[in-house]
């Protein structure tokens, strides 16, 4: 049961929802209430047909958070924290076909080592991987983890293109998205366990344990803000490493989760491909012109009287702060 229903709090703290952190006051004033009810009947009832925009990408984002419950069921923490890293790949995928994004080479680089990391942590996954509980079917979780991050590179990217394409505020976008979700997700949660929930309680199970992982959901949403609007990705690709190798150590301490050759390997390959992915454009071609100046002094002399070379303008920005993966509410 709290699988289906939880997953009415996805546009509130699960992944690629706005959280609460980024919340705008609109044209709202503090503490008119009337005048906020007033903005909230024009910009959701009137003006449905944007709000039903948002309908798509709160669907998706209900269905990965079901997922993300089968996917760690059936896998042991850090084999789930290093797979799940793959959310990267299919947003970046969905970047190139549904924005136009262009990638560097060293980003497709990024991109095949972090497939080759997940890869082989799967294998050692498949080869045994030491003790696990016999509830546990490894194929169904990667079956979720994958579906999981296609949608969650779906659903990031469509909601990106509606931010960039409408005039609504990002406070608006996650209440519409508030909204749909925990419609979704009641309606979700009737389906599949009304009849327990309407005998024992909504509320019935939330153990102290259950609890936690609520709070911890939503303290995560909120820490999203915080990272988008003062870190950059590079401290964001250290926080994911931190949280795979936590995850890890945990998996260990709690579980008896078993590291070998073969999940060192792969989980070093993620940790270094999620590095190099979050490396800005200008670092790359700062080594590359390091390289370069390296191999000896260029030779072409500038002929006398004639004018020096035209520079390339700078109209297309600072590359040197340019990030490979944008400051967005792609991926949590």
């Amino acid at each position: 049961m709290a699988a289906v229903g939880s997953g009415g709090s996805t546009a509130a703290a699960g992944p690629g929802a706005v959280s609460a952190g980024t919340l705008e006051p609109g044209t709202a004033s503090a503490g008119n209430v009337k005048h906020l009810v007033l903005f909230l009947h024009e910009a959701v009832l009137v003006q449905y047909v944007d709000t039903l925009k948002l309908a798509v990408p709160s669907l998706i984002y209900t269905l990965q958070n079901n997922l993300q419950y089968v996917a760690i069921s059936n896998l042991p923490a850090a084999t789930f924290q290093v797979t799940y890293q793959l959310k990267i790949l299919t947003t970046a995928l969905f970047s190139v076909f549904m924005l136009n994004r262009s990638l560097s080479r060293l980003q497709w680089a990024s991109l095949l080592l972090l497939f080759t990391g997940v890869a082989i942590v799967q294998a050692q996954q498949a080869g045994g991987g030491g003790p696990r509980p016999p509830d546990q079917n490894p194929g169904a979780g990667l079956a979720a983890v994958v579906a999981s991050c296609l949608s969650s590179g779906f659903a990031g990217v469509y909601f990106e293109k509606i931010l960039k394409g409408s005039s609504g505020s990002v406070w608006l976008r996650n209440l519409q998205l508030g909204l749909f979700g925990t419609a979704l997700g009641l309606v979700g949660l009737w389906w599949a366990e009304g009849t327990a929930v309407a005998r024992r309680g909504f509320f019935f199970g939330y153990t102290p344990a259950v609890w936690g992982v609520v709070l911890n959901q939503a303290f995560g949403g909120l820490l999203v803000a915080v990272v988008v609007k003062y870190a950059d990705n590079i401290l964001k690709g250290f926080a994911t490493s931190l949280s795979i190798v936590l995850s890890t150590v945990a998996s260990i301490r709690l579980f008896g989760f078993h590291v070998d050759l073969l999940f060192t390997l792969g989980a070093g390959l993620v940790i270094g491909a999620v590095y190099l992915y979050s490396l800005p454009r200008g670092a790359a071609k700062a080594i590359a012109s390091t390289s370069a100046s390296a191999s000896g002094p260029c030779t072409h002399q500038q002929p006398p009287g004639q004018p020096p070379p035209p520079q390339l303008s700078s109209h297309r920005g600072d590359l040197s702060t340019e990030p490979f993966l944008p400051k967005s509410v792609l991926v949590k």
